[in-house]
């Protein structure tokens, strides 16, 4: 069995973006990486990203999001599963805020494709520390996000980024996917 698609699931800067580069560094074919909630986000228009009906982000780090989210959501889904069935290889990059519901609906989508599910965890004090120095985030996001994304998600793998360095976990994550039939490489 190969792999054929990467599920990374962590709550926000819990150091998945940086294992996602070092992993299409190490995997020896070409990986495509899309960010689950991320991607989706960036290129959804402006009016979403405020609206009861698509995403509201609070100013605590509380993500509520709208049934019209929730139907581009499974679109995208749909979307990242057929790009695998298509024979691209691909990372993904994810938030699971329902826990075991959300990878309930990945596991539907993805359905008669090879996954490995990837547990990215962190301390949520250092995740924390991230989401300040990166600045880039709602305060309080990686704190609420670090615990409930993984209730109840069922993983092939655990990483810790608080206790390992990011390429160490791309390369234990590297070796499961080796495992089911891919080589690795070196780092570039």
């Amino acid at each position: 069995m190969t792999a054929q698609v990467i599920v990374l699931n962590g709550g926000s800067s819990a150091g998945k973006s940086s294992i996602v580069r070092h992993l299409q560094a190490v995997l020896p074919q070409p990986w495509l990486a899309i960010g689950g909630v991320d991607s989706l986000i960036e290129v959804m228009p402006e009016s979403m990203k405020t609206s009861a009906a698509g995403i509201q982000l609070a100013s605590d780090g509380e993500v509520t999001v709208g049934p019209e989210f929730l139907a581009l959501h499974s679109a995208w889904m749909e979307g990242i599963a057929a790009m695998a069935r298509a024979g691209a290889r691909v990372i993904i990059d994810d938030v699971l805020l329902g826990g075991a519901a959300s990878q309930q609906r990945w596991q539907k989508v993805l359905g008669g494709l090879d996954v490995l599910w990837v547990g990215v965890k962190c301390d949520s004090a250092i995740a924390a520390e991230r989401e300040r120095a990166r600045g880039d985030r709602i305060p309080g996001m990686a704190v609420a996000q670090a615990e409930v994304v993984h209730e109840g998600v069922v993983y092939d793998l655990e990483v810790d980024t608080a206790r390992t360095e990011s390429l160490l976990c791309a390369k234990a994550i590297a070796g499961r996917v080796r495992q089911s039939g891919e080589g690795a490489r070196s780092p570039r």
